[in-house]
């Protein structure tokens, strides 16, 4: 190696050390800025915590809800019925398809080229329309069934909810479908009260018609 290029190898390596140098510096900094700014966020935080003693505590399981509410049986029911009638209608509209299918197979060699390419033109024509038209469909069904369900749920189900929680005096409800509960605790599952006011306040909300139907 040259003098020249040993001079310059020395001074890479020195700028090297230096660059890293300034990035462990500025790391430095930004960590203690870091911390500081943590420390001032943490200042108005209180150490004091809810006593066990001073709990009252319950759990709800949402899955019990769904399968025991009146309203909510009603409403699977609604859902139920467009999907059924949505199957009849594809079925009849798939017998149709078949139909011209056959026909197009059995015209081959009747008809010319150009008639036949246009009747497949057509039979494909329709084939797409009715995919799309099942989905839009099926996607309306949906639509509706969620704009129901909501409804029932801030307008019937949470004002219950909140209604029993403020009765008990609770200080915390826990999904039930997360908990584990022992079989000798007493009064914490609260999902039967919770299902037997619901049927009294509501027995039944109706869907909209979906588009298409």
């Amino acid at each position: 190696m040259n003098i020249e290029l040993k001079k310059y190898t020395k001074m890479g390596i020195v700028a090297t050390a230096v660059v890293v140098v300034a990035l462990i510096g500025v790391f430095v900094i930004s960590s203690m800025r870091s911390e500081s700014n943590l420390a001032t966020a943490l200042e108005k935080v209180s150490t004091q915590t809810a006593k066990a003693s001073d709990l009252s505590i319950a759990v709800i399981n949402m899955d019990k809800i769904q399968l025991d509410s009146k309203a909510l049986q009603d409403l699977r029911k609604q859902r139920t019925s467009y999907e059924e009638k949505l199957k009849n209608r594809l079925e009849k509209e798939q017998k149709a398809i078949e139909k011209e299918k056959a026909d197009i197979e059995k015209s081959q060699d009747v008809l010319s080229q150009e008639a036949l390419q246009r009747r497949v033109v057509e039979y494909q024509r329709r084939v797409s329309k009715l995919q799309r038209d099942l989905t839009e469909s099926a996607q309306a069904i949906e639509a509706s069934y969620q704009k129901a369900l909501n409804t029932l749920q801030q307008k019937h189900l949470d004002p219950v909810i909140e209604g029993v929680i403020a009765k008990k005096k609770l200080s915390l409800v826990i999904d039930g479908r997360m908990a584990r509960v022992g079989a000798n605790v007493k009064n914490l599952d609260i999902t039967p009260e919770v299902v037997e006011a619901l049927n009294k306040k509501v027995s039944g909300i109706k869907m909209e018609k979906p588009k298409g139907f």
